[in-house]
């Protein structure tokens, strides 16, 4: 067991090296570079920006969906348990 925990510890700086870190960022700098294809000047620099952030993509339905959800817990304000279940249930199936 000691060995292990041993091992272990030996691998941490190889985990947090510098140069581990880098080979992530050097993949998603190829995968972006495919994706941006023939797209040239500002178009390209904004499309790698936007690729390279960290930001998850938020598509349309996704963003509506988070305002039923902020709507429907306000409307909900003051439940609790089984109520508030199928209330949110309930209001989320609304169109």
């Amino acid at each position: 067991m000691k060995k292990m925990i041993g091992a272990a510890l030996l691998a941490l700086p190889v985990l947090f090296h510098p140069a581990f870190a880098a080979t992530a960022q050097q993949n998603k700098m190829a995968t972006c570079n495919k994706e941006a294809g023939d797209r040239k000047g500002d178009e390209r620099k904004a499309f790698m920006k936007e690729c390279l952030s960290n930001k998850p993509k938020v598509s349309d339905a996704q963003k509506a969906q988070q305002e039923k959800m902020k709507t429907c817990n306000a409307q909900a304000k003051g439940m609790k348990g089984d109520e508030r279940k199928k209330f949110m249930s309930d209001c989320l199936k609304k169109d």
